[in-house]
C-alpha cells in the first residue's frame, strides 16, 4: 500500500495475506514526541492477522488526519471506535516486521534497530518480560487504543547486513 492524496491505496495485491506499507508519524502512540514529525517513515510488513486487526487502525488514523482532524479529535475517534468494537481486537499472532534501514522512526533514534513487532489487545508488558532487566523485549502500551505492541530487535537488516 502507498499513501496517496486520499489515504492508503493498494498498488499491488499479494497472495500471502501480508500487507506492506510505510506508516507516518501520526500512527505513533499519542504521547510520542514525534507524533507530528514530517520526517517520520516506518516501512513495515504486516502478517494476515495484523492486516485484519491492526491495519484498520492505521487506515482510520490516516483518514482522520487527511480529513483535517486534530490530534485530539483523532484520538477520541479511535478510542470510541475501539470501545464500540468498530475496530477489532488484535487477532492472536498479529505481527509485523520492520527490517528496512530506510525508515526514520524519530529524531532521537532515526531507524533504530531491525525488529519484529507483535500486537496484542491491552495487556501488561512486564507480564511478558518486556522492559525487565536483561530482557531484549520492549513494549509500547497505548491504553487509549487498548493496544500493546512488543518490539523484539533482530540481528540483521533486510539487506542482510548486521545491525550495529
Amino acid at each position: 500500500m502507498v499513501l496517496g492524496r486520499h489515504g492508503y491505496e493498494t498498488t499491488i495485491k499479494g497472495t500471502n495475506g501480508f500487507v506492506c506499507m510505510v506508516e507516518r508519524s501520526w500512527t505513533a502512540p499519542i504521547d510520542d514526541p514525534g507524533f507530528w514529525n514530517p520526517k517520520g517513515r516506518a516501512p513495515l510488513c504486516l502478517n494476515a492477522a495484523a492486516a485484519h486487526t491492526y491495519l484498520p487502525r492505521t487506515i482510520m488514523k490516516t483518514d482522520l488526519i487527511l480529513a483535517g482532524r486534530t490530534k485530539a479529535q483523532m484520538v477520541e475517534a479511535v478510542a470510541a471506535a475501539v470501545d464500540k468494537e468498530e475496530l477489532p481486537p488484535m487477532e492472536l499472532g498479529a505481527m509485523c516486521y520492520m527490517l528496512s534501514k530506510q525508515g526514520y522512526l524519530s529524531d532521537q533514534v532515526a531507524h533504530w534497530h531491525p525488529h519484529l513487532m507483535f500486537f496484542l489487545s491491552q495487556t501488561d508488558p512486564p507480564t511478558w518480560g518486556a522492559g525487565m532487566q536483561g530482557s531484549p523485549i520492549f513494549a509500547l502500551n497505548d491504553k487509549l487504543e487498548g493496544l500493546t505492541i512488543f518490539l523484539v530487535p533482530v540481528r540483521q537488516w533486510s539487506d542482510g547486513t548486521a545491525d550495529r
